[in-house]
């Protein structure tokens, strides 16, 4: 079990953030950033078994900006009012909480490297961190606005999962992120949008294992 810490970003924003400590000496912190429907049951489980594994995490409530303690599920009332307040933060403000949240692990930790891992939404904001924040490694899960970005350049190792059947994210973006960024690895699973998630209805759990399984070892390389 995690617990609550406080985060402020540049424009002065205050924000709560999930935070899961390492079970042992850490070998690094990863900025867990969420998909479009809170830090919710699912976004705490990914944060503590990344902690297992030996990471500090730390998972900001991004839509802290719009309402607090917003945690979504993951039917269609819920998709849509989750759709709403991402809309409503935007892609600039988000940003500055995933910047606080790395200013404050490089604060408390400054011996440790630290990565930033995001999901659907937080996949793109990943990737953008990768390309305008200090970050030493990203992961980005299914993220709908990398493709749109595609043109920017990652300052530190970047890895990207997919998955082929997902109606949000089709293979002509995958093919122009690819195109931009030959060398990065960037796999496409037998799965829809979301298949990471064992509280969704895509959720592939092969795909999850195996995606989970390179993330980890990506980390552990780059951390």
């Amino acid at each position: 079990m995690g617990a609550q810490i406080k985060l402020t970003a540049a424009d002065g924003h205050q924000l709560d953030a999930y935070f899961a400590e390492s079970n042992s000496p850490a070998r690094g912190v990863i900025v867990l950033v969420q998909e479009i429907f809170g830090v919710n049951s699912h976004i705490r489980s990914v944060a503590d078994d990344y902690a297992a594994q030996g990471f500090h995490v730390i998972a900001p409530a991004l839509f802290d900006r719009v309402q607090r303690n917003l945690e979504l599920g993951y039917n269609p009332a819920d998709m849509a009012e989750g759709m709403r307040a991402a809309s409503q933060i935007g892609i600039d403000n988000a940003l500055k909480d995933v910047a606080a949240s790395l200013k404050h692990a490089q604060s408390q930790w400054p011996d440790l490297k630290v990565g930033v891992l995001g999901y659907c939404f937080g996949g793109s904001l990943a990737w953008l961190a990768a390309t305008r924040l200090d970050s030493a490694a990203a992961v980005c899960y299914y993220g709908g606005l990398i493709a749109q970005h595609a043109a920017e350049t990652p300052r530190c190792a970047v890895m990207m999962h997919f998955g082929a059947k997902d109606a949000h994210i089709g293979p002509g973006e995958i093919a122009k992120i690819r195109s931009a960024h030959p060398g990065l690895p960037l796999f496409v699973y037998d799965a829809g949008h979301g298949f990471n998630c064992d509280q969704r209805k895509d959720f592939e759990p092969r795909s999850a294992t195996l995606a989970r399984q390179r993330t980890l070892e990506f980390f552990r390389n780059h951390l």
